[in-house]
C-alpha cells in the first residue's frame, strides 16, 4: 500500500442514496480505501469533515440545505487553517458533477476544489482519480477537460470575427497574431513540454515516463510552472496552455 500504509479515508456527499451507495461500494473495495462517512447535503459533508478529517470528500454540486460549492469552500478553508504537517489533516474536496462543464464546477474549482469527475465515470478512473487527490494533484475529466476548451477556443473565435470587423479589412491580417502572455517566455523548454502535457490531461507519473525523468524531477517543473504562470493549480494551468495556444 506504500506511503504510511494508512488507507486513504473518504467521505461521499450526495443527495442521491443510490449514487452514494454505488460510489461507497466501489471505494469499499479497494484495500487502500476507506469510505468513512455519507451526506445527503453540504451541511452534513461539513459536520462530517470537520470531525473525521478524511483525505477526500466527493462532493455533489446541487444539494439542498448547503450546496456543493458553499461546503466546498469551508471544507477546503477548514484544513488550511488547522494544518500543521502538510500530509496530516488536508481534506481535498473532488465535485462529482452529471454535467460535462457547468458554471457550478469552476465555481466550485474556485472555492478550492481539487478537480472533478463525471458521476458516470469508470470505477477505475474514479479510484485513480482519488489516489492523484490524495497525493495532492489537481484532476479534471479528461472529458471535461476537452469541453473546457472547446468553449474557450469558441468564445476567442468569437472574439476574433468581432476584432476583425471592428478594425476593418486593412488590418485583418495583423488581427491574425493572437495574444501571447508574457509569462510564456520565462518557461524553460522543459517546463514548456510538461505544460502541454498537463494540458493533454497527463498525471505526474505519466509526464515522467513519457519525458523519460524521474517523478520528483517532474514535481519540481510543474511547482516552477504554477509559480511562473501565477497558476493556483494544474486546472488554471491547462486554461494558460490553451489560452496561450500551447497545445
Amino acid at each position: 500500500m506504500g506511503h504510511h500504509d494508512r488507507p486513504i479515508t473518504v467521505i461521499i456527499a450526495d443527495d442521491q442514496e443510490l449514487v452514494r451507495a454505488g460510489f461507497s461500494l466501489v471505494i469499499g473495495s479497494q484495500p487502500d480505501m476507506q469510505v468513512l462517512g455519507q451526506a445527503a447535503d453540504g451541511e452534513q459533508a461539513l459536520r462530517l469533515a470537520e470531525e473525521l478529517h478524511p483525505d477526500v470528500v466527493l462532493m455533489d454540486v446541487r444539494m439542498p440545505v448547503m450546496d456543493g460549492i458553499e461546503a466546498t469552500r469551508r471544507i477546503t478553508s477548514l484544513s488550511s487553517s488547522t494544518r500543521l504537517d502538510e500530509d496530516q489533516d488536508t481534506t481535498r474536496v473532488v465535485i462529482l458533477t452529471t454535467f460535462d462543464l457547468d458554471e457550478y464546477v469552476m465555481a466550485a474549482i474556485n472555492a478550492g476544489a481539487s478537480g472533478f469527475l463525471l458521476k458516470d465515470t469508470e470505477p477505475e478512473t474514479l479510484l485513480a482519480s482519488i489516489r492523484t487527490v490524495k497525493q495532492g494533484n489537481a484532476i479534471i475529466a479528461p472529458s471535461a477537460t476537452k469541453r473546457l476548451i472547446e468553449n474557450m477556443l469558441q468564445d476567442e473565435a468569437a472574439r476574433g470575427i468581432a476584432h476583425d470587423a471592428a478594425a476593418g479589412a486593412d488590418t485583418a491580417q495583423h488581427a491574425q497574431e493572437p495574444y501571447i502572455d508574457p509569462e510564456v517566455d520565462e518557461l524553460t523548454q522543459r517546463e514548456r513540454e510538461v505544460l502541454i502535457e498537463i494540458a493533454h490531461g497527463l498525471s505526474n507519473q505519466e509526464i515522467a515516463d513519457l519525458l523519460f525523468i524521474s517523478l520528483p524531477t517532474v514535481k519540481t517543473h510543474v511547482a516552477h510552472i504554477l509559480q511562473k504562470i501565477n497558476a493556483r493549480d494544474r486546472v488554471q494551468a491547462v486554461v494558460f496552455a490553451y489560452e496561450n495556444h500551447l497545445v
